[in-house]
């Protein structure tokens, strides 16, 4: 499946990380969100977009550095999309516009991983990259998200990987993953 078309499923998901957050948002779609539970410093929900499931857990980091005077809301997002049969689709949200053409890392103890960028936005290359960056995530106790905005300023986001095991098993649950 390509990573274009995974972006096409970006601002939904955005909207819906917006919701979680307590951000602006329609009623109506605000309504559809049920929250499965909260793990540590995981949080999962679910919502039929549709009439198919879709799982997501987020987390936002524990420390935001930069040299940066303003940025948005940073978050990270792993997904399940029951009606297009994608599972473990894990997303970056940044709060700044990435460098165009240029890659986020991501690192889980020794192992490090680089993502796509398109905006605000990184995504993992195929489908099996986000399963080996889940698999190292489920090990893990930390994550950093490393990243270069538009106007040269580098970034560095460490997240908390403490309730992330049964924040993954609740959604697993919730859209029947195996």
């Amino acid at each position: 499946m390509s990573k274009l078309l995974s972006m096409k499923s970006a601002i939904p998901m955005a909207l819906m990380v917006s919701v979680s957050f307590g951000l602006s948002a329609t009623t109506s779609f605000a309504q559809g969100i049920k929250a499965i539970g909260q793990h540590k410093d995981w949080t999962s929900y679910s919502y039929t977009e549709n009439g198919h499931k879709v799982c997501f857990m987020n987390s936002v980091p524990k420390k935001a550095e930069g040299k940066y005077k303003k940025r948005g809301d940073i978050y990270l997002v792993v997904s399940h999309r029951t009606g297009e049969k994608r599972w473990d689709e894990i997303s970056i949200q940044t709060g700044y516009s990435y460098r165009p053409d240029s890659q986020a890392t991501l690192s889980v103890g020794k192992s490090s991983y680089k993502f796509f960028t398109a905006g605000d936005s990184a995504w993992a290359y195929t489908q099996e990259d986000d399963q080996k960056v889940i698999k190292a995530m489920i090990k893990g106790s930390n994550l950093i998200v490393r990243g270069v905005s538009g106007r040269g300023t580098k970034t560095k986001d460490t997240y908390s990987l403490s309730g992330f095991s049964a924040a993954y098993r609740a959604i697993n649950q919730a859209c029947g993953k195996k």
